[in-house]
């Protein structure tokens, strides 16, 4: 008999969700909205009857699905205790208690950045490796930690915060968190449009940044051409994310740092950056990581949540 699971991606405006054979193989994805009105308290009934009719679509019985696994923004614990996801409105329970009594099948529960580590370790870019950090570049930073193929939540589901390492002591503007000098704040996408547009101010020097709505693609594309001011940015990206990532390493030790998110489509020069900062920097024994692009995309999340069922 052929055996299934269920991975869920909750996000703010959607929750992805993917049907898998155990063996990794994506076979169905499929999106609903989510409805944060009144705390989020349809979010999880409504991904439980839209499993349901996946199921009876399909004709599969209970006894041929191994779990569900879930990954939503906000900490979460081993356990599968949420700790407060501002985005949903949701306040602290336990997902994998409730997910569980809506539909009768073993649940997991995990931190969305994290689970989506675990994604691109089992079917991504860092497949093949079972000690992983991953750092997602978007509009925020954030992280995920996986040591031994499982994911490091951490006591309360904080740990992978990355985002939120300081590395500044003398920043003035808060973090979104509402502390100040967090990595976020220089490399996430709005960090980088941030460096560039301190660059420009500094100087009247020429380059294909100025006069424009500067974007952190827009910043790395000209860093491609050798524009010397975009190059600058990019020096001090390298130089900020690299060598906090040293410091990752000193306590979780990776074979390998997955980097992904939207900045992360710059490419190749994005590691090239990172990489050889990370190098000046990182202790000895941390030194032969590896660094390379994500692979799953958007995926990533509803691949890692399905990971989570299959011990």
């Amino acid at each position: 008999m052929s055996k299934y699971c269920f991975g869920v991606d909750v996000g703010g405006t959607t929750v992805k969700l993917g049907l898998f054979s155990t063996e990794g193989d994506l076979l169905e994805k499929w999106e609903i909205p989510t409805v944060t009105e009144d705390g989020g308290k349809a979010i999880l009934p409504d991904i439980a009857r839209s499993i349901q009719k996946m199921m009876d679509e399909r004709e599969m019985a209970r006894d041929e699905v191994v779990g569900v696994g879930i990954g939503a923004p906000g900490p979460i614990d081993s356990e599968g205790t949420v700790y407060g996801a501002v985005n949903l409105g949701w306040g602290t329970f336990s997902i994998k208690k409730e997910l569980q009594t809506l539909l009768n099948v073993p649940v997991e529960a995990g931190n969305d950045a994290n689970v989506a580590a675990l994604g691109e370790m089992w079917q991504g870019g860092a497949r093949g490796y079972e000690n992983v950090v991953m750092v997602t570049l978007g509009t925020g930073v954030g992280g995920g930690i996986i040591v031994g193929s499982r994911i490091l939540p951490g006591a309360t589901g904080a740990g992978g915060e990355i985002g939120h390492m300081h590395v500044n002591d003398k920043e003035e503007i808060a973090c979104n968190c509402g502390n100040h000098g967090c990595l976020e704040q220089y490399v996430s996408a709005t960090g980088v449009v941030r460096l560039a547009k301190e660059k420009l101010a500094e100087s009247d020097r020429p380059s294909a940044l100025r006069d424009t709505e500067v974007t952190a693609k827009d910043v790395w594309d000209a860093a491609k051409k050798a524009d010397p001011l975009a190059m600058e940015v990019a020096e001090d990206f390298g130089w900020i994310l690299g060598k906090a990532l040293a410091s990752v390493a000193c306590v979780v030790n990776p074979e390998v740092f997955v980097i992904g998110g939207g900045v992360s489509k710059a490419g190749d020069i994005l590691i090239d950056y990172i990489q050889k900062n990370y190098q000046k920097y990182a202790f000895t024994g941390c030194r032969g990581a590896l660094f390379t692009l994500a692979k799953l995309g958007n995926d990533a999340g509803i691949y890692g949540a399905a990971r989570m069922v299959l011990k």
